[in-house]
């Protein structure tokens, strides 16, 4: 079990839950916890067609307070409780899209691996809602985590969390997502993950970038009714894959694409033909970046950053709604470019809206932030840094 300083470091945490405020069946001794959310650096909308991406987790964080119980209780501040019955975990289409899903669909994984249990959790979050940095897989992880203490003596690896966390973002809650978001939140750090094998990614830990802060704009919006825009880049690139005999775009190459243009371009449309040539450049951005975080070379790998983000709004084209006039996340990057001076910064997660992630070196946060400030908000500004600790019990 981790110190609250090995979680949070020199970066204090506030976390106070007023004694009186808290249901009374948690009075008494209680556990901590912490899961992070995370920032895809590189790697946009790869994983789902077994690519590569790099993710690492942030300091910002669901916490909670939890005890061993019958059934599940989740109270969270601002929405309705979770209770669920360990009877009957099955999928319920009502809590589509809802925290209840998530944790319903979690238990239900682990009770085919193990022994699970009931718990009793108030948890307070200070992660950007439907902003891109992951807070339904945070959640998911946080109660794979209260599982793997309460009932599974430690022993489940991140990986394991992270899948049964997936499993319920698919199944219970119905978001087509891959796995890229749940390792970001259970690994912690910063990882480059290879997605060949999508049920058990390769996992290799990379040093963060020194000398520079990550900022995050929360551009406003929220990711919810965006599911069948995340599901057509998917099908879409699972289209041209299909093209070649195939069924996930790994298995082809960018020569044999080119080669086939002709013939393709008769059989998907272009915006699906633009979509994978970013998933072939995305893989090799990925492993470029990397190779830059390795050597130390923070232009090399900041410009990795910047194409990134430049082909999620011309090839990917997840930077906005389609046929939608509203379009922060793209006025969000332009701000962004004329503000810095040595950085870069790029649209992160599922995209059409949320976050703007950049990379601002010391010493200009302060110049950054406030002139984003004037026109996204300061309360949707957020100073953050790579995380090296994933979700996890923490004592006080």
């Amino acid at each position: 079990m981790r110190k609250l300083t090995e979680v949070y470091g020199d970066r204090y945490h506030e976390f106070s839950l007023r004694k009186d405020s808290l249901p009374r069946r948690l009075t008494g001794k209680v556990h901590y916890f912490s899961s992070p959310g995370r920032a895809e650096i590189v790697g946009n909308h790869t994983d789902h067609n077994h690519g590569k991406a790099i993710v690492s987790s942030l300091s910002c964080d669901i916490m909670c307070c939890a005890k061993a119980g019958q059934d599940v209780e989740i109270y969270s501040a601002g929405h309705r409780p979770v209770h669920i019955s360990l009877s009957d975990l099955s999928p319920k289409k009502e809590e589509a899209m809802k925290s209840a899903a998530l944790a319903r669909g979690v238990l239900e994984a682990l009770s085919k691996t193990g022994r699970i249990g009931g718990f009793t959790a108030v948890t307070a979050s200070n992660i950007f809602r439907g902003a891109g940095v992951s807070s339904s897989a945070a959640f998911a992880v946080l109660v794979a985590e209260i599982e793997n203490a309460f009932y599974r003596d430690g022993t489940l690896s991140p990986l394991e969390k992270a899948q049964a966390a997936q499993y319920a973002e698919n199944v219970h809650f119905l978001k087509p997502c891959g796995l890229l978001d749940q390792c970001g939140v259970a690994l912690g750090g910063i990882n480059k993950l290879d997605f060949a094998t999508p049920a058990s990614p390769a996992v290799e830990p990379l040093p963060a970038l020194g000398g520079y802060s990550v900022i995050l704009t929360n551009t406003g919006g929220s990711h919810a009714g965006l599911t069948s825009h995340y599901a057509a880049i998917k099908r879409e690139m699972g289209d041209v894959a299909a093209f070649f005999g195939k069924q996930y775009l790994r298995e082809v190459s960018s020569g044999e694409l080119y080669a086939a243009l002709p013939q393709l371009r008769k059989r998907v449309s272009e915006r699906a033909v633009l979509r994978a040539i970013h998933f072939f450049e995305e893989n090799e951005r990925v492993d470029a970046a990397a190779r830059a975080l390795q050597r130390g070379d923070a232009g090399a790998f900041l410009a990795q950053i910047a194409a990134s983000g430049e082909s999620s709004l011309k090839l990917l084209q997840n930077c906005f709604v389609p046929g939608s006039v509203s379009q922060p996340v793209v006025l969000a990057l332009k701000l962004s470019e004329k503000i810095l001076k040595n950085g870069a910064s790029r649209m992160m997660g599922g995209g059409f809206t949320g976050a703007v992630l950049s990379f601002v070196p010391f010493g200009e946060e302060k110049e950054f932030t406030d002139r984003m400030a004037k026109v996204f908000g300061r309360e949707n500004m957020f100073l953050s840094e790579t995380r090296s600790v994933g979700a996890t019990e923490f004592t006080l």
